[in-house]
């Protein structure tokens, strides 16, 4: 069976949102609600893309905090978690610029703490992959096209080489845990 692009970025990002819905519970949050809207067909605007996009930095950002409260300070906890203020400060200013309140922080009930740290290492793999995956399907809506709508690809696309770079350090921790 061939597959284009687009169905692999959505059943990516089904598998991974079954798998993170199950292990934190309730409802959808950050990229799992972006899935289940894409999933499910709904409709959904740049604001919506916004603003989950905002949820799944805060949602890194709480799980990294967690995993050094557990387990210390460690790289690269605390380096990725620096760049998530940074990637929250970056989507700051485009509601700034659009005149929206920023979202609070509603993560809490959504982060789970890994066992260990090779089950943090392999959770910070799964988040990215749905990250890049969640951003992919962003850039492919025909909202952001629109002029009006070009800061938010430039943010979209800096997001997703931001993921990339955190990815490519997960999967390196990883590794390690590995042999």
């Amino acid at each position: 069976m061939k597959y284009t692009n687009k169905s692999w970025l959505i059943m990516t990002l089904v598998m991974l949102a079954a798998a993170a819905t199950v292990s934190a519970g309730g409802p959808a949050y950050g990229a799992t609600a972006a899935v289940q809207s894409i999933s499910d067909g709904s409709t959904f605007t740049v604001t919506d893309m916004l603003r989950w996009a905002a949820e799944d930095e805060y949602l890194a950002r709480g799980e990294y905090e967690a995993i050094m409260a557990k387990f210390g300070s460690l790289r690269p906890y605390s380096n990725i978690m620096a760049a998530e203020e940074q990637h929250l400060a970056w989507l700051k200013v485009e509601y700034q610029n659009r005149g929206l309140p920023f979202p609070t922080d509603g993560s809490a009930s959504h982060v789970v703490l890994p066992k260990d740290l090779k089950a943090a290492a392999q959770a910070g793999v799964d988040a990215e992959i749905a990250n890049i995956a969640m951003y992919k399907i962003f850039l492919t809506r025909p909202e952001l096209s629109d002029p009006v709508n070009a800061s938010v690809k430039v943010l979209f696309e800096q997001l997703i080489r931001a993921s990339e770079n955190h990815l490519r350090a997960f999967r390196n921790q990883l590794a390690r845990y590995q042999l």
